[in-house]
């Protein structure tokens, strides 16, 4: 029996990945990397104003997917605007999705 395709030699090798998958897990967090994706960036007020939740809410989910590596910030002024970090999230986002392109 070939056991090769199971490398458990380095378990640590899968604890980045993982750690990006159970961040888009929630699905506030999924919603908000995939409007990012077609917004490109966008502050909390206006996520606010999509979702009809709480700002706080908004703030801790952001929080969860830049602590990953997933968004990150960007200042213009006073204003903070989001954006996506990582662009591994994009394909798998798409895929989930069933969509080729979220631009639409």
């Amino acid at each position: 029996m070939d056991t090769t395709a199971f490398d458990v030699k380095d378990l640590k090798q899968f604890d980045e990945p993982a750690n990006l998958l159970k961040a888009l897990s929630h699905p506030i967090r999924l919603c908000i990397v995939r409007g990012l994706i077609r917004k490109r960036k966008c502050n909390v007020s206006y996520m606010q104003e999509c979702l009809d939740i709480p700002q706080s809410t908004i703030s801790q989910h952001l929080q969860k997917l830049r602590s990953t590596g997933i968004v990150t910030t960007e200042r213009s002024g006073l204003e903070v605007n989001y954006l996506l970090a990582d662009p591994r999230i994009e394909p798998i986002v798409h895929i989930l999705f069933g969509e080729e392109d979220c631009e639409s």
